[in-house]
């Protein structure tokens, strides 16, 4: 309780803490994970690269390679957060690492444990798939997800990603940015969210 306390009122100060900063990932590439049957097909046309944001203070390294967030207390939604990681020609980076984070449903970061933070490795078709919650508001912040992406051979990327059904929110955040917004939608009381990461070579 008192490293979420903390991460609270880090939270309602993060205006004045964050950096431009990325910090490199360390973990190994085993190759790519066993196929997640997800199906989902990749755009006909890429960027050069996923636009980069702030890592900001919260973020925890060496986090657990799990798939699944959710903790049995939680009462945020439920969200899928899944996509697709490419390079910019729009093929698939199979093997590359994907960590992510966000704040529980009040908008509190664990910075002493692992809640709501994992890791795993895109399959062969450059797949993802995170079972977690929709991430809560704090101060200066509209909800949003945090990310680390790199593929074996590219650079790495740090970024955040946004929800679209929250504008007035996303519209007083100063970090906000449109091209970093989930494809969103729900169904059977359950959201959907989907981004595809395009990884730049290294």
């Amino acid at each position: 309780m008192a490293g979420l306390a903390l991460a609270a009122a880090g939270a309602a100060a993060l205006p004045l803490l964050v950096r431009a900063r990325s910090t490199p990932l360390g973990y190994a590439f085993p190759g790519a994970a066993a196929d997640l049957g997800l199906g989902l097909a990749p755009p006909l046309t890429c960027t050069p690269g996923t636009r980069a944001q702030t890592e900001g203070p919260f973020y925890t390294p060496s986090t657990p390679h799990r798939a699944d967030l959710r903790e049995p207390d939680a009462e945020g939604e439920p969200l899928i957060f899944q996509g697709l990681v490419l390079t910019p020609d729009c093929r698939p980076v199979p093997g590359a690492v994907i960590d992510i984070w966000h704040s529980d449903e009040r908008g509190r970061y664990d910075n002493r444990g692992f809640r709501y933070r994992g890791h795993q490795f895109t399959d062969a078709a450059g797949a993802f798939r995170f079972l977690t919650i929709r991430p809560g508001r704090y101060t200066g912040r509209t909800p949003h997800i945090h990310v680390k992406v790199q593929g074996r051979t590219t650079r790495l990327l740090t970024t955040q990603v946004y929800f679209p059904d929250l504008s007035d929110a996303n519209a007083r955040d100063s970090i906000y940015r449109d091209e970093l917004l989930l494809r969103l939608d729900r169904a059977d009381g359950l959201w959907r969210g989907r981004f595809d990461f395009v990884l730049a070579p290294a």
